[in-house]
Protein backbone atom coordinates (compact mmCIF):
# COMPACT_ATOMS: atom_id res chain seq x y z
CA UNK A 1 0.00 0.00 0.00
CA UNK A 2 1.54 3.31 -1.09
CA UNK A 3 1.56 6.63 0.72
CA UNK A 4 3.55 9.83 1.05
CA UNK A 5 3.76 13.15 2.89
CA UNK A 6 3.50 16.66 1.52
CA UNK A 7 4.18 19.87 3.42
CA UNK A 8 1.23 22.31 3.40
CA UNK A 9 2.09 25.49 5.30
CA UNK A 10 2.37 24.60 8.95
CA UNK A 11 0.73 21.18 8.44
CA UNK A 12 1.36 17.93 6.62
CA UNK A 13 -0.89 16.33 3.99
CA UNK A 14 -1.02 12.56 4.33
CA UNK A 15 -1.81 10.74 1.08
CA UNK A 16 -2.63 7.02 0.93
CA UNK A 17 -3.37 4.94 -2.15
CA UNK A 18 -6.89 3.44 -1.92
CA UNK A 19 -7.04 1.36 -5.07
CA UNK A 20 -8.99 1.99 -8.24
CA UNK A 21 -12.47 3.44 -8.62
CA UNK A 22 -14.87 0.56 -9.44
CA UNK A 23 -16.70 2.79 -11.93
CA UNK A 24 -14.00 4.88 -13.69
CA UNK A 25 -11.03 2.57 -12.97
CA UNK A 26 -8.96 5.63 -11.99
CA UNK A 27 -6.46 5.53 -9.13
CA UNK A 28 -7.93 6.88 -5.92
CA UNK A 29 -6.00 8.51 -3.08
CA UNK A 30 -7.32 9.48 0.33
CA UNK A 31 -5.91 12.48 2.17
CA UNK A 32 -5.72 13.67 5.74
CA UNK A 33 -4.23 16.76 7.38
CA UNK A 34 -1.75 16.37 10.25
CA UNK A 35 -0.05 18.97 12.43
CA UNK A 36 3.19 18.15 14.20
CA UNK A 37 6.79 17.27 13.60
CA UNK A 38 8.19 15.20 10.72
CA UNK A 39 8.71 12.10 12.88
CA UNK A 40 5.14 12.20 14.17
CA UNK A 41 3.88 12.83 10.64
CA UNK A 42 5.70 9.72 9.38
CA UNK A 43 4.07 7.66 12.12
CA UNK A 44 0.66 9.13 11.33
CA UNK A 45 1.13 8.35 7.62
CA UNK A 46 1.97 4.72 8.36
CA UNK A 47 -1.14 4.41 10.49
CA UNK A 48 -3.26 6.17 7.83
CA UNK A 49 -2.00 3.89 5.05
CA UNK A 50 -2.83 0.85 7.17
CA UNK A 51 -6.29 2.23 7.92
CA UNK A 52 -7.08 2.85 4.25
CA UNK A 53 -5.71 -0.53 3.24
CA UNK A 54 -7.90 -2.37 5.75
CA UNK A 55 -11.04 -0.71 4.45
CA UNK A 56 -11.53 1.43 7.53
CA UNK A 57 -11.58 4.64 5.54
CA UNK A 58 -13.75 5.72 2.64
CA UNK A 59 -12.04 5.19 -0.68
CA UNK A 60 -14.14 7.29 -3.04
CA UNK A 61 -14.59 11.00 -3.64
CA UNK A 62 -18.13 10.68 -5.00
CA UNK A 63 -21.23 12.76 -4.47
CA UNK A 64 -24.60 11.63 -3.15
CA UNK A 65 -26.03 11.81 -6.66
CA UNK A 66 -23.29 9.62 -8.14
CA UNK A 67 -23.75 6.98 -5.46
CA UNK A 68 -27.52 6.90 -5.82
CA UNK A 69 -27.22 6.60 -9.59
CA UNK A 70 -24.90 3.59 -9.36
CA UNK A 71 -26.90 1.94 -6.59
CA UNK A 72 -30.27 2.37 -8.32
CA UNK A 73 -29.05 0.85 -11.60
CA UNK A 74 -28.23 -2.35 -9.71
CA UNK A 75 -31.07 -2.33 -7.20
CA UNK A 76 -33.99 -1.80 -9.55
CA UNK A 77 -33.60 -5.25 -11.11
CA UNK A 78 -34.87 -6.73 -7.82
CA UNK A 79 -37.70 -4.23 -7.32
CA UNK A 80 -41.28 -4.34 -8.57
CA UNK A 81 -42.25 -1.90 -11.30
CA UNK A 82 -44.42 0.15 -8.95
CA UNK A 83 -41.55 0.42 -6.44
CA UNK A 84 -39.15 1.47 -9.22
CA UNK A 85 -41.51 4.26 -10.26
CA UNK A 86 -41.83 5.45 -6.69
CA UNK A 87 -38.05 5.42 -6.14
CA UNK A 88 -37.45 7.27 -9.42
CA UNK A 89 -39.85 9.99 -8.31
CA UNK A 90 -38.13 10.26 -4.92
CA UNK A 91 -34.68 10.46 -6.50
CA UNK A 92 -35.42 12.88 -9.34
CA UNK A 93 -37.94 15.13 -7.62
CA UNK A 94 -36.49 15.38 -4.11
CA UNK A 95 -33.06 13.88 -3.41
CA UNK A 96 -31.00 15.00 -6.42
CA UNK A 97 -32.15 18.66 -6.42
CA UNK A 98 -31.33 19.04 -2.71
CA UNK A 99 -28.44 16.66 -2.01
CA UNK A 100 -27.18 15.40 -5.36
CA UNK A 101 -24.02 17.57 -5.45
CA UNK A 102 -23.08 17.03 -1.80
CA UNK A 103 -19.83 15.03 -1.40
CA UNK A 104 -20.41 11.82 0.50
CA UNK A 105 -17.76 12.62 3.11
CA UNK A 106 -19.52 15.92 3.90
CA UNK A 107 -23.05 14.60 4.29
CA UNK A 108 -24.18 14.95 7.90
CA UNK A 109 -27.15 13.74 9.95
CA UNK A 110 -28.29 17.29 10.73
CA UNK A 111 -28.25 18.14 7.04
CA UNK A 112 -30.50 15.16 6.26
CA UNK A 113 -32.90 16.07 9.07
CA UNK A 114 -33.17 19.65 7.74
CA UNK A 115 -33.86 18.19 4.30
CA UNK A 116 -36.73 16.08 5.68
CA UNK A 117 -38.15 19.10 7.53
CA UNK A 118 -38.08 21.17 4.33
CA UNK A 119 -39.92 18.45 2.44
CA UNK A 120 -42.60 18.24 5.10
CA UNK A 121 -43.10 22.01 5.15
CA UNK A 122 -43.04 22.84 1.44
CA UNK A 123 -41.94 19.89 -0.67
CA UNK A 124 -45.37 19.03 -2.00
CA UNK A 125 -47.38 20.26 -4.95
CA UNK A 126 -47.61 24.06 -5.28
CA UNK A 127 -45.30 24.47 -2.30
CA UNK A 128 -47.57 22.62 0.09
CA UNK A 129 -46.45 20.03 2.66
CA UNK A 130 -45.24 16.69 1.38
CA UNK A 131 -47.02 13.60 2.66
CA UNK A 132 -45.29 11.83 5.53
CA UNK A 133 -45.33 8.51 3.66
CA UNK A 134 -43.51 10.14 0.72
CA UNK A 135 -40.84 11.62 3.00
CA UNK A 136 -40.31 8.19 4.49
CA UNK A 137 -39.87 6.73 1.00
CA UNK A 138 -37.22 9.39 0.32
CA UNK A 139 -35.55 8.30 3.55
CA UNK A 140 -35.67 4.65 2.47
CA UNK A 141 -33.90 5.44 -0.81
CA UNK A 142 -31.26 7.55 0.91
CA UNK A 143 -30.65 5.00 3.65
CA UNK A 144 -30.37 2.03 1.29
CA UNK A 145 -28.07 3.78 -1.18
CA UNK A 146 -25.76 5.09 1.54
CA UNK A 147 -25.59 1.64 3.11
CA UNK A 148 -24.48 0.25 -0.23
CA UNK A 149 -21.90 3.03 -0.37
CA UNK A 150 -20.50 1.79 2.93
CA UNK A 151 -20.24 -1.76 1.52
CA UNK A 152 -18.48 -0.46 -1.60
CA UNK A 153 -16.09 1.63 0.45
CA UNK A 154 -17.34 4.90 -1.02
CA UNK A 155 -18.14 6.33 2.42
CA UNK A 156 -17.21 5.48 5.97
CA UNK A 157 -20.61 5.80 7.58
CA UNK A 158 -24.31 5.94 6.74
CA UNK A 159 -25.67 9.15 8.31
CA UNK A 160 -29.22 8.33 7.17
CA UNK A 161 -29.36 5.56 9.79
CA UNK A 162 -29.16 8.19 12.54
CA UNK A 163 -31.55 10.62 10.80
CA UNK A 164 -35.10 11.15 12.08
CA UNK A 165 -37.72 10.75 9.35
CA UNK A 166 -41.29 11.65 10.33
CA UNK A 167 -43.45 8.96 11.83
CA UNK A 168 -46.38 7.67 9.86
CA UNK A 169 -49.54 7.69 11.88
CA UNK A 170 -51.59 4.62 11.12
CA UNK A 171 -54.91 5.55 9.58
CA UNK A 172 -57.78 4.01 11.49
CA UNK A 173 -59.55 1.53 9.26
CA UNK A 174 -63.19 2.31 8.67
CA UNK A 175 -65.08 -0.63 7.26
CA UNK A 176 -67.88 0.12 4.78
CA UNK A 177 -71.45 -0.39 5.84
CA UNK A 178 -72.82 -3.79 4.70
CA UNK A 179 -75.86 -2.14 3.13
CA UNK A 180 -73.57 0.12 1.05
CA UNK A 181 -71.48 -2.85 -0.08
CA UNK A 182 -74.56 -4.77 -1.22
CA UNK A 183 -75.80 -1.66 -3.02
CA UNK A 184 -72.48 -1.28 -4.83
CA UNK A 185 -72.61 -4.84 -6.13
CA UNK A 186 -76.25 -4.47 -7.20
CA UNK A 187 -75.53 -1.31 -9.20
CA UNK A 188 -72.43 -2.92 -10.74
CA UNK A 189 -74.52 -5.93 -11.73
CA UNK A 190 -76.85 -3.72 -13.72
CA UNK A 191 -73.98 -1.84 -15.40
CA UNK A 192 -71.41 -4.61 -15.87
CA UNK A 193 -71.95 -8.18 -14.56
CA UNK A 194 -68.24 -8.94 -14.87
CA UNK A 195 -67.39 -6.04 -12.56
CA UNK A 196 -70.10 -7.15 -10.13
CA UNK A 197 -68.49 -10.61 -9.99
CA UNK A 198 -65.09 -9.01 -9.39
CA UNK A 199 -66.48 -6.96 -6.50
CA UNK A 200 -68.30 -9.95 -5.01
CA UNK A 201 -65.13 -12.07 -5.08
CA UNK A 202 -63.20 -9.16 -3.57
CA UNK A 203 -65.66 -9.00 -0.68
CA UNK A 204 -65.84 -12.74 0.00
CA UNK A 205 -62.11 -13.49 -0.32
CA UNK A 206 -60.52 -10.25 0.90
CA UNK A 207 -58.01 -10.55 -1.95
CA UNK A 208 -56.02 -7.56 -3.18
CA UNK A 209 -56.96 -5.83 -6.43
CA UNK A 210 -53.88 -7.07 -8.31
CA UNK A 211 -54.37 -10.61 -7.02
CA UNK A 212 -57.91 -10.75 -8.40
CA UNK A 213 -56.66 -9.46 -11.75
CA UNK A 214 -54.04 -12.24 -11.69
CA UNK A 215 -56.51 -15.11 -11.16
CA UNK A 216 -56.54 -17.80 -13.86
CA UNK A 217 -59.41 -20.18 -14.46
CA UNK A 218 -57.22 -23.14 -13.56
CA UNK A 219 -56.76 -21.47 -10.15
CA UNK A 220 -60.49 -22.01 -9.42
CA UNK A 221 -61.42 -25.47 -8.17
CA UNK A 222 -65.15 -25.89 -8.75
CA UNK A 223 -65.12 -29.30 -7.05
CA UNK A 224 -63.36 -28.32 -3.82
CA UNK A 225 -64.82 -24.78 -3.94
CA UNK A 226 -61.45 -23.07 -3.52
CA UNK A 227 -59.35 -20.43 -5.25
CA UNK A 228 -55.55 -20.50 -5.33
CA UNK A 229 -54.05 -17.02 -5.20
CA UNK A 230 -50.50 -17.24 -6.50
CA UNK A 231 -49.90 -14.23 -8.76
CA UNK A 232 -50.60 -10.52 -8.93
CA UNK A 233 -50.91 -8.12 -11.86
CA UNK A 234 -49.12 -4.76 -11.82
CA UNK A 235 -48.50 -1.95 -14.28
CA UNK A 236 -44.88 -1.57 -15.30
CA UNK A 237 -43.09 1.29 -16.98
CA UNK A 238 -44.63 2.78 -20.14
CA UNK A 239 -47.98 1.11 -19.39
CA UNK A 240 -46.73 -2.48 -19.63
CA UNK A 241 -48.89 -4.99 -17.74
CA UNK A 242 -46.84 -7.52 -15.81
CA UNK A 243 -47.56 -10.56 -13.66
CA UNK A 244 -45.52 -11.15 -10.51
CA UNK A 245 -45.62 -12.92 -7.16
CA UNK A 246 -48.12 -11.82 -4.54
CA UNK A 247 -47.12 -9.03 -2.17
CA UNK A 248 -45.82 -11.51 0.43
CA UNK A 249 -44.37 -13.86 -2.24
CA UNK A 250 -46.58 -16.65 -0.90
CA UNK A 251 -49.26 -18.84 -2.46
CA UNK A 252 -52.49 -19.29 -0.53
CA UNK A 253 -55.68 -21.27 -1.06
CA UNK A 254 -58.95 -19.73 0.12
CA UNK A 255 -62.31 -21.44 0.48
CA UNK A 256 -65.24 -20.14 -1.57
CA UNK A 257 -68.87 -20.08 -0.45
CA UNK A 258 -71.54 -21.62 -2.67
CA UNK A 259 -72.89 -18.26 -3.83
CA UNK A 260 -69.45 -17.10 -4.96
CA UNK A 261 -68.86 -20.40 -6.75
CA UNK A 262 -72.18 -20.03 -8.57
CA UNK A 263 -71.34 -16.46 -9.63
CA UNK A 264 -67.97 -17.64 -10.94
CA UNK A 265 -69.67 -20.45 -12.88
CA UNK A 266 -71.99 -17.92 -14.49
CA UNK A 267 -69.04 -15.64 -15.23
CA UNK A 268 -67.17 -18.55 -16.80
CA UNK A 269 -70.19 -19.28 -19.00
CA UNK A 270 -70.20 -15.64 -20.17
CA UNK A 271 -66.48 -15.77 -20.95
CA UNK A 272 -66.85 -19.02 -22.87
CA UNK A 273 -69.79 -17.66 -24.83
CA UNK A 274 -67.80 -14.57 -25.81
CA UNK A 275 -64.88 -16.73 -26.91
CA UNK A 276 -67.15 -18.93 -29.07
CA UNK A 277 -68.77 -15.88 -30.61
CA UNK A 278 -65.33 -14.67 -31.69
CA UNK A 279 -64.28 -18.08 -32.96
CA UNK A 280 -61.64 -18.72 -30.31
CA UNK A 281 -61.23 -21.18 -27.47
CA UNK A 282 -61.11 -20.16 -23.82
CA UNK A 283 -58.09 -22.04 -22.42
CA UNK A 284 -57.88 -23.34 -18.85
CA UNK A 285 -55.08 -20.90 -18.08
CA UNK A 286 -57.07 -17.89 -19.28
CA UNK A 287 -57.47 -14.99 -16.89
CA UNK A 288 -60.72 -14.98 -14.92
CA UNK A 289 -61.10 -11.26 -15.53
CA UNK A 290 -60.06 -10.35 -19.07
CA UNK A 291 -61.25 -8.03 -21.81
CA UNK A 292 -59.91 -10.27 -24.59
CA UNK A 293 -62.20 -13.09 -25.85
CA UNK A 294 -59.50 -15.75 -25.34
CA UNK A 295 -58.62 -14.43 -21.86
CA UNK A 296 -54.90 -14.07 -22.60
CA UNK A 297 -54.60 -10.57 -21.10
CA UNK A 298 -55.75 -9.59 -17.59
CA UNK A 299 -57.69 -6.62 -16.40
CA UNK A 300 -55.42 -3.69 -15.61
CA UNK A 301 -55.69 -2.78 -11.90
CA UNK A 302 -55.95 0.98 -12.44
CA UNK A 303 -58.64 0.53 -15.08
CA UNK A 304 -60.64 -1.61 -12.64
CA UNK A 305 -60.38 1.16 -10.07
CA UNK A 306 -61.59 3.77 -12.55
CA UNK A 307 -64.60 1.64 -13.48
CA UNK A 308 -65.35 1.02 -9.81
CA UNK A 309 -65.15 4.75 -9.04
CA UNK A 310 -67.67 5.45 -11.80
CA UNK A 311 -70.16 2.99 -10.25
CA UNK A 312 -69.45 4.21 -6.73
CA UNK A 313 -69.90 7.88 -7.57
CA UNK A 314 -73.15 7.22 -9.40
CA UNK A 315 -74.81 6.31 -6.09
CA UNK A 316 -73.03 8.88 -3.92
CA UNK A 317 -70.64 6.54 -2.08
CA UNK A 318 -67.49 8.54 -2.78
CA UNK A 319 -65.86 7.67 0.53
CA UNK A 320 -65.62 3.92 -0.17
CA UNK A 321 -62.42 2.95 -1.95
CA UNK A 322 -62.01 -0.30 -3.82
CA UNK A 323 -59.41 -1.41 -1.25
CA UNK A 324 -62.00 -0.83 1.50
CA UNK A 325 -63.79 -3.98 0.33
CA UNK A 326 -60.77 -5.90 1.62
CA UNK A 327 -61.15 -4.16 4.99
CA UNK A 328 -64.85 -5.03 4.94
CA UNK A 329 -64.02 -8.73 4.52
CA UNK A 330 -61.51 -8.63 7.37
CA UNK A 331 -63.72 -6.80 9.85
CA UNK A 332 -66.76 -8.96 9.11
CA UNK A 333 -64.73 -12.12 9.69
CA UNK A 334 -63.30 -10.80 12.94
CA UNK A 335 -66.77 -9.71 14.10
CA UNK A 336 -68.04 -13.23 13.41
CA UNK A 337 -65.42 -14.63 15.78
CA UNK A 338 -63.13 -16.14 13.14
CA UNK A 339 -59.63 -16.59 14.66
CA UNK A 340 -57.13 -13.86 13.77
CA UNK A 341 -54.71 -16.42 12.36
CA UNK A 342 -57.36 -17.71 9.96
CA UNK A 343 -58.27 -14.17 8.87
CA UNK A 344 -54.58 -13.39 8.39
CA UNK A 345 -54.09 -16.40 6.15
CA UNK A 346 -57.16 -15.57 4.10
CA UNK A 347 -56.02 -11.98 3.55
CA UNK A 348 -52.52 -13.07 2.60
CA UNK A 349 -50.77 -11.25 5.44
CA UNK A 350 -47.24 -12.45 6.12
CA UNK A 351 -48.17 -13.16 9.75
CA UNK A 352 -50.99 -12.64 12.24
CA UNK A 353 -49.24 -9.64 13.82
CA UNK A 354 -49.85 -7.68 10.61
CA UNK A 355 -53.57 -8.37 10.91
CA UNK A 356 -53.55 -7.41 14.59
CA UNK A 357 -51.71 -4.18 13.84
CA UNK A 358 -54.01 -3.21 10.97
CA UNK A 359 -57.29 -3.95 12.73
CA UNK A 360 -56.28 -3.29 16.34
CA UNK A 361 -58.95 -0.63 16.88
CA UNK A 362 -61.63 -2.95 15.54
CA UNK A 363 -60.47 -5.72 17.83
CA UNK A 364 -60.82 -3.30 20.76
CA UNK A 365 -64.48 -2.84 19.86
CA UNK A 366 -64.92 -6.60 19.58
CA UNK A 367 -63.19 -6.96 22.94
CA UNK A 368 -65.84 -4.68 24.48
CA UNK A 369 -68.57 -6.92 23.07
CA UNK A 370 -66.74 -9.93 24.53
CA UNK A 371 -66.61 -8.23 27.94
CA UNK A 372 -70.37 -7.60 27.84
CA UNK A 373 -70.99 -11.21 26.88
CA UNK A 374 -68.88 -12.45 29.79
CA UNK A 375 -70.76 -10.14 32.12
CA UNK A 376 -74.06 -11.69 31.09
CA UNK A 377 -72.64 -15.20 31.53
CA UNK A 378 -71.34 -14.35 34.97
CA UNK A 379 -74.70 -12.89 35.97
CA UNK A 380 -76.38 -16.12 34.95
CA UNK A 381 -73.82 -18.18 36.85
CA UNK A 382 -74.05 -15.96 39.95
CA UNK A 383 -77.85 -16.16 40.02
CA UNK A 384 -77.78 -19.91 39.63
CA UNK A 385 -75.34 -20.12 42.53
CA UNK A 386 -77.58 -17.86 44.64
CA UNK A 387 -80.55 -20.17 44.05
CA UNK A 388 -78.45 -23.18 45.06
CA UNK A 389 -77.46 -21.43 48.29
CA UNK A 390 -81.11 -20.61 49.06
CA UNK A 391 -82.15 -24.20 48.52
CA UNK A 392 -79.24 -25.28 50.72
CA UNK A 393 -80.67 -23.07 53.47
CA UNK A 394 -83.96 -24.88 53.01
CA UNK A 395 -82.11 -28.15 53.65
CA UNK A 396 -80.46 -26.75 56.78
CA UNK A 397 -83.64 -25.05 58.09
CA UNK A 398 -86.73 -27.19 57.38
CA UNK A 399 -88.94 -24.64 59.13
CA UNK A 400 -88.41 -22.10 56.29
CA UNK A 401 -91.65 -21.45 54.50
CA UNK A 402 -92.04 -21.25 50.77
CA UNK A 403 -92.95 -17.58 51.16
CA UNK A 404 -89.60 -16.64 52.75
CA UNK A 405 -87.73 -18.65 50.12
CA UNK A 406 -89.67 -16.89 47.39
CA UNK A 407 -88.78 -13.49 48.87
CA UNK A 408 -85.09 -14.29 48.69
CA UNK A 409 -85.37 -15.52 45.12
CA UNK A 410 -87.25 -12.37 44.13
CA UNK A 411 -84.21 -10.40 45.36
CA UNK A 412 -81.91 -12.57 43.24
CA UNK A 413 -84.08 -11.84 40.21
CA UNK A 414 -84.07 -8.11 40.88
CA UNK A 415 -80.27 -7.88 40.99
CA UNK A 416 -79.66 -10.43 38.21
CA UNK A 417 -82.37 -9.98 35.58
CA UNK A 418 -80.53 -11.89 32.86
CA UNK A 419 -81.21 -15.31 34.36
CA UNK A 420 -83.42 -17.65 32.38
CA UNK A 421 -85.04 -20.82 33.63
CA UNK A 422 -82.91 -21.57 36.73
CA UNK A 423 -84.78 -24.01 38.96
CA UNK A 424 -84.47 -26.39 41.91
CA UNK A 425 -86.46 -28.24 44.54
CA UNK A 426 -85.96 -29.56 48.04
CA UNK A 427 -87.89 -31.79 50.46
CA UNK A 428 -88.36 -30.11 53.87
CA UNK A 429 -89.87 -32.55 56.30
CA UNK A 430 -93.17 -33.64 54.80
CA UNK A 431 -93.28 -30.58 52.53
CA UNK A 432 -91.59 -30.20 49.12
CA UNK A 433 -90.54 -26.70 48.00
CA UNK A 434 -89.99 -26.20 44.26
CA UNK A 435 -88.51 -22.89 43.03
CA UNK A 436 -88.25 -21.74 39.42
CA UNK A 437 -86.30 -18.57 38.62
CA UNK A 438 -87.03 -16.92 35.23
CA UNK A 439 -86.38 -13.50 33.68
CA UNK A 440 -89.60 -11.89 34.84
CA UNK A 441 -91.25 -14.45 37.12
CA UNK A 442 -90.29 -16.43 40.23
CA UNK A 443 -92.42 -19.38 41.24
CA UNK A 444 -91.98 -21.23 44.55
CA UNK A 445 -94.48 -24.00 45.00
CA UNK A 446 -95.03 -25.95 48.20
CA UNK A 447 -96.56 -29.41 48.20
CA UNK A 448 -96.62 -32.66 50.12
Amino acid sequence: MRGHLRKRGDAWELRAYAGRDPVSNREVYRTRTFRGGKRDADAALAKFVLEVGSGGHAAHDATVGELIGQWFELAKTDLSSSTVRGYERSINSYILPALGDVPLDRLRVAQIDRFYAQLREGGGRHGGPLATATVRQVHAVLRRSLQQGVRWGWTETNPAILASPPRVRNRQIESPDPVAVVRLIEVAQAANPDLATFLHVAVTTGARRGELCGLHWNSIDFVANTATIARSVIEGSKGAVLEKDTKTHAIRRVALDTTTVQLLREHHDRCRARAEACGVVLPAKAYVFSRSPDGVSPWVPNEVTKEYISVRNSIGLRSIRLHDLRHFAATMLLAAGVPVRTVSGRLGHSNASTTLGTYAHFLVESDRDAANTLEELLKRSASGLALILILRRVDESPLLTSASTAAEIVEVTRTNPAVRGTSGDRQTGNRKITCVLARSKVTCRSGR
